[in-house]
């Protein structure tokens, strides 16, 4: 009876040859590596594509912040700002990326998962469709609560309202996992794992897809400075530097009063004009008008017989010198801070140095290639102003442009500011708004500001002269 059982079973099951074994195992060999290469291939497009996406969001955002009116920067703190070329910018580069991959191989996983035990088992159609149903609440729920949290930035109220934000949403994903669970208990294991992977993946995913939410808005809902050029500037504009100001109307907001009102004068060609006042007079205010750093309600802006609301921002601002009260320096060498179009030969470059009394701090530091440091920190105060003058110099400007430059110098170097102005500029368009009064006495004209509107513009010695006069009093209170 024995042998017989054996004999029937011996020719029933029939052992597989050896060439079967092979071909299957070529099978499963090939097509594991066949996976092996194609995961390969999605790991690197995946990490290629968030790179490239990132450098090209940083770039539009960058270009958008560039081209901001000064309004915007008036009304965004800084560390918002920041916080899009940084955290953002990462999660874009890095993070999404990552997520993003692993939410796809396991949503395409999880859906031949799907399809496999819906052909065996027809009747878990019926289970999978509350199954969704429920998902799609759960989820609708999860996501509200991260936008409302994840708009706002990183400051303390931004990173508590994060963590829980955090907790609320882990929190809702182990409540939903242990209720899919429940639902998912006459599955199979491995599908219940998958669906629950896939969620999870999913809310990480929705999550850093904020990051990318938060830098198309400032792509598209930055404004942008008003550029329409009617005309393009010529090639020697201006060839004078003769300014006029008729009826500048400013308002830097709708409620407050005009910063400047009806503000007219004319500054002729090579003249030196002072101009002075106390704090909030609008001293500042003109140079950002005839920069048009800001857009004027009332009045037109001329040089040279050219109305600059016509001319492209770029060619009006690249015509124009300016040392500012705050010395300004890239993280570059001295080369690239004082010629950053790399047009100027280094002769040049060490000429204007000498005009500038600096050319030995230059050479002690390692000659034009030497690092400034990070806002130029390898510099004094001082110093930093005289390559600011340097960099002025170099442009070869009609008009120059002083706001209160030797505001937090020392006398020596206001006097080195002073002596090369006068030397280099001579010929030149001067409008020096003065912190010390005596460092504008010596102006052909002098221009007194009052609550936005022109008080006085004569020679500053026929204003000392009248005891009546605004300036005089300016004067005796400093």
């Amino acid at each position: 009876m024995t042998n017989h059982y054996h004999t029937c079973s011996s020719g029933n099951h029939t052992q597989p040859s050896s060439k079967d074994l092979k071909f299957y195992l070529g099978v499963y060999g090939g097509i594991a590596a066949a996976n092996s290469v194609f995961t390969l291939i999605r790991a690197f497009s995946f990490a290629y594509s968030g790179l490239c996406a990132a450098k090209i969001v940083h770039s539009k955002i960058l270009r958008q912040i560039l081209k901001a009116p000064i309004k915007f920067f008036d009304e965004t703190p800084i560390g918002r700002i920041m916080n899009r070329f940084s955290s953002d910018i990462c999660t874009i580069d890095e993070g999404l990326p990552f997520i993003l991959n692993i939410f796809l191989a396991q949503l395409y996983g999880t859906l031949g998962a799907l399809v496999v035990t819906c052909v065996g088992l027809p009747w878990f159609i019926l289970v999978l469709i509350p199954i969704a149903i429920y998902y799609y609440f759960i989820q609708i729920n999860i996501s509200r609560a991260e936008e409302n949290i994840q708009h706002y930035d990183v400051t303390d109220l931004y990173t508590f309202l994060r963590i829980s934000g955090r907790a609320y949403n882990n929190q809702s994903i182990e409540g939903f996992s242990e209720d899919l669970l429940v639902w998912c208990s006459p599955i199979p294991y491995p599908i219940t794992s998958l669906l629950i992977n896939l969620v999870t993946s999913f809310t990480e995913t929705e999550k850093n897809m904020i990051s990318m939410e938060r830098a198309q808005q400032y792509i598209d809902g930055v404004p942008s400075e008003r550029d329409q050029a009617g005309m393009i500037a010529p090639i020697n504009w201006p060839s004078q530097g003769r300014i006029i100001f008729k009826d500048i109307c400013l308002r830097y907001r709708s409620h407050l009063p005009n910063a400047l009102d009806e503000v007219t004068f004319s500054v002729e060609a090579g003249e030196k004009v002072g101009i002075v006042g106390r704090t909030g007079s609008g001293k500042s205010s003109l140079f950002l008008v005839l920069f048009r750093m800001v857009e004027i309600q009332e009045g037109s802006v001329t040089i040279d017989g050219i109305e600059i609301s016509q001319l492209p921002l770029e060619d009006l601002r690249s015509r124009i010198a300016v040392i500012p009260q705050d010395p300004f320096l890239f993280n570059a060498p001295v080369r690239e801070n004082l010629d950053p179009k790399g047009i100027h030969t280094d002769s040049d470059l060490w000429l204007v140095l000498d005009k500038s009394h600096l050319r030995g701090v230059v050479q002690r530091l390692g000659g034009l290639d030497a690092e400034v440091g990070e806002l130029g920190k390898k510099f004094s105060v001082g110093q930093r102003q005289l390559l600011c003058l340097a960099r002025a110099i170099l442009t070869e400007a009609k008009i120059l442009c002083i706001d209160e430059a030797t505001a937090s110098v020392d006398m020596e170097t206001d006097h080195l500011l002073q002596q090369t102005i006068r030397e280099e500029f001579a010929d030149n368009t001067v409008l020096t708004i003065a912190h010390r009064i005596k460092t504008i006495l010596n102006s052909d004209r002098v221009l007194v500001m009052n609550n936005g509107k022109v008080m006085e513009f004569s020679p500053p010695y026929l204003l000392l002269q009248d005891s009546s006069s605004y300036f005089y009093r300016l004067v005796n209170a400093s």
